[in-house]
């Protein structure tokens, strides 16, 4: 894939080589968009196994009783699901793979301030993900706590806690040091012009999202390592039979938790905001509001953690004051959505799949951030705590979230990505299959975690059967559309058309280079206008 420009050869990083040749020259890679496609390419590899792991714990709730295993089985795979989803997918994705392929272009730089600590993270990445698989091999078995790891069970339980711990543990460090590097680069490599305020949406998002990644990764690497060194030489930090507080845990690890939501849904949004007025051929409305919601979300997102823990038995005070924070984190969240949907109105909207991902994220959040005020109120979350109302939240949050916003990502990115094209049809059919199996899968969640049924059980009462069977229905719909999704990109990657360089008239600085980009990015140096989203 070379071409002349000008009189510059044109080289693009699919093709370069330099010092290292085959597989060593991914592996040894300093180019950020390669290190994007590795993260995808892992991330997209463990995102599958969590799905599948998923859907069979659906298919042992779809009769009370025993199906196909056996209660410490389920605790097992309940535990590998979520430490796969939470630490190895959702956590690291969309800042990882979009942020490190498109943020630089985004912003006019030839690649990340530390290219060489971009690979390093990369690499500690892999290892803290291998020693997660490991946890899951090993002779005393897979750890049994879920993925929140609560003590003082997981102080006490005798499988491999401390293995799937470490793996957390290192998984934050190649987070900390994702969001040093995207710091630096949005301070000090943005093109000549381009003000805080001429950025694209997209890098305010994983501004926002590193700072957090920064500042809040290291609150819950401490915590695990006390957890740790409880089990290894009794210190008694946790349990209380060694006088400690296992509600110094809660609060050490949702102080660092609930923030991980938002650096999973802020780069979710950034998407969105950059995805609906490329489809409507409008200019996003209320650009300065949405940059600074990003910023509130990230600022208050600190500062709620305690409405998990509304049962624990905290003060009165603590319980008010944090339902307070609660209902304040939703305003900057309101406020991308009524922009979001005030930008599709009187658009010339086109209907293709990154578009119809991104619809679906708001309607899919505006249920999950809904029910979330439930929770977050202090009457009714007594009510609903701990049960399967609670996971249906989650999943609305998280995977119709983030889940849906990577789908859109991938399928608005991807021709600039690899200058090939997907099946449009086909991608077509494959969000239909996600987006009703996914209403079908969770929405009957809520109904009967209303009625009682709670959460992380291997068992339950015959009369929430009816619920477990649809949801289980809607479990192999989301597969079979995963699956539809994924064979339809990888035949777009290996054999789909020649894609050209703007093939959705997008007005930011990726969609001005060639498809793919070259080695560098750019051959000519750029001037940022003043009006955001205009270059020359």
């Amino acid at each position: 894939m070379s071409k002349e420009v000008g009189k510059t050869e044109y080289v693009s990083y699919l093709d370069h080589q330099g010092q290292y040749k085959g597989i060593f020259a991914w592996i040894f890679a300093t180019d950020h968009k390669r290190i994007g496609l590795l993260y995808m390419y892992a991330i997209a590899a463990f995102f599958v196994i969590g799905a599948f792991l998923g859907l069979a714990m659906r298919i042992e709730l779809i009769a009370p009783g025993e199906t196909i295993m056996k209660p410490q089985t389920y605790n097992g795979i309940f535990t590998v699901h979520g430490i796969i989803m939470i630490f190895m997918v959702v956590i690291p994705g969309l800042s990882a793979v979009f942020g490190n392929f498109f943020l630089p272009i985004m912003i006019g730089a030839k690649d990340v301030a530390f290219p060489k600590l971009n690979r390093f993270s990369w690499w500690i990445f892999m290892i803290g993900s291998v020693m997660a698989v490991l946890s899951q091999l090993l002779k005393s078995g897979p750890p049994d706590t879920g993925w929140t790891f609560y003590a003082p069970y997981s102080t006490t339980t005798g499988t491999n806690v401390i293995m799937a711990t470490s793996a957390a543990f290192v998984l934050g460090f190649s987070s900390i040091l994702t969001g040093l590097n995207f710091i630096v680069t949005i301070h000090q490599m943005r093109a000549p012009g381009m003000k805080f305020f001429n950025m694209p949406l997209f890098p305010w998002a994983i501004y926002a999202t590193a700072w957090i990644q920064l500042l809040a990764t290291p609150i819950v690497g401490i915590t695990l390592v006390m957890l740790i060194a409880e089990r290894l030489f009794g210190i008694g930090f946790f349990d209380p039979a060694l006088g400690g507080d296992p509600l110094l845990y809660q609060h050490l690890f949702w102080i660092y938790s609930h923030p991980a939501v938002y650096v999973m849904i802020l780069p979710a949004m950034g998407v969105i905001s950059e995805v609906i007025p490329t489809f409507c051929q409008r200019k996003i409305y209320g650009y300065k509001a949405i940059a600074l919601s990003s910023l509130a979300i990230a600022g208050v997102g600190f500062l709620v953690w305690g409405h998990h823990m509304y049962t624990s038995g905290m003060s009165e005070q603590a319980r008010w004051f944090f339902s307070l924070l609660t209902f304040i984190v939703a305003v900057p969240s309101a406020i991308k959505v009524f922009n979001w949907l005030s930008t599709m109105y009187k658009g010339s909207i086109d209907m293709q799949p990154p578009f119809l991902y991104a619809v679906s994220f708001i309607f899919l959040f505006i249920i999950g951030g809904t029910t979330g005020l439930i929770l977050g109120s202090v009457a009714t979350d007594v009510q609903v705590h701990d049960t399967s109302f609670v996971v249906a939240h989650f999943h609305y949050i998280i995977f119709g979230g983030m889940g849906f916003a990577f789908f859109s990502a991938i399928h608005y990115w991807l021709p600039k990505m690899y200058g090939r094209m997907y099946n449009i049809k086909r991608a077509k059919w494959a969000w239909g299959f996600l987006f009703f199996g996914f209403n079908l899968l969770y929405f009957p969640q809520f109904i009967i975690g209303i009625q009682g049924m709670p959460r992380r059980y291997y068992d339950y009462l015959p009369q929430f059967q009816w619920a477990q069977v649809i949801s289980t229905v809607g479990g192999f719909i989301v597969v079979s559309g995963i699956l539809m999704m994924i064979s339809n990109l990888i035949a777009g990657v290996s054999k789909g058309e020649i894609a050209t360089a703007n093939p959705w008239h997008g007005s930011t600085l990726e969609w001005q280079i060639p498809s793919p980009p070259s080695l560098e990015n750019f051959d000519e140096d750029i001037i940022v206008k003043e009006n955001p989203y205009d270059y020359e």
